[in-house]
């Protein structure tokens, strides 16, 4: 891999290169093919590459909780995360892994999946609904789940983001899906967009990665890598369009 903005370098350090620069910070991390899909055959996999896969691992590995959607819950077939070799020395003091948190208005998800009943003490499954959603649902995920209530009808994108801080989960990893990428957005909770572009032409009705209301957030393009035509953009919020104190 190498870096190509804004500066040449091959091999650059990645730690470095996507270090969150604070401790509440929210950050999207999607790939996309490059005019603009979501997904290929429904699934983001078939967008992804050996290098996509590398970045994909060591922003978790920098994060204190990977959030998604149930959508993409359920499509991705998620699982719990777990330790690994290369995340030696990015958690120390934090556990592990970080734990799952899910994005869900009715609970319906597998609750009897690996997401819920293989999750480690140290990263628990979390789980983000509403008062709406079935008291026998609720106390179901509650057995291997914490349940945290962050809305009546629909899930408080603000009061959700808050609830995960308050556990001193501050450094949200968001992996969608686009649905959810576009509440956040609308809601003026999205600090970065680590944005991973195929060489593929998709076509078709996948979705973009935001997909649902209207927003607009002005961002600074930070960095960008490549491997094998693969385009890894590090795009941060600009802070020219923050208000003045």
């Amino acid at each position: 891999m190498r870096r190509i903005h804004p500066d040449a370098e091959d091999e650059p350090d990645l730690v470095a290169a996507y270090a969150y620069p604070q401790a509440d910070w929210l950050r999207l991390n999607m790939v996309a093919s490059t005019d603009g899909a979501a997904w290929l055959k429904g699934r983001s996999g078939g967008l992804s590459s050996r290098a996509d896969k590398l970045v994909f691992g060591l922003l978790r590995g920098l994060s204190d909780v990977v959030l998604a959607g149930a959508a993409t819950v359920r499509t991705e077939g998620y699982r719990p995360t777990r330790r690994r070799e290369s995340w030696r020395g990015l958690r120390d003091g934090r556990p592990d892994a970080p734990p799952i948190a899910v994005i869900t208005r009715r609970l319906d998800l597998d609750l009897g999946g690996p997401l819920f009943t293989d999750s480690q003490p140290y990263a628990r499954t979390i789980v983000l609904t509403t008062e709406a959603a079935p008291k026998d649902r609720r106390d179901e995920a509650a057995r291997n789940a914490d349940v945290i209530i962050a809305g009546d009808e629909r899930v408080d994108m603000a009061l959700a983001v808050s609830e995960l801080r308050d556990r001193g989960l501050g450094r949200i990893l968001c992996e969608g899906g686009p649905r959810l990428n576009a509440q956040l957005a609308a809601a003026g909770l999205v600090d970065e967009l680590a944005l991973t572009v195929s060489p593929l032409l998709v076509g078709g009705d996948a979705a973009r990665i935001l997909n649902g209301a209207a927003s607009q957030a002005p961002l600074a393009l930070a960095h960008v890598l490549e491997e094998d035509g693969f385009l890894f953009c590090r795009y941060v919020r600009d802070a020219r369009d923050e208000p003045s104190a």
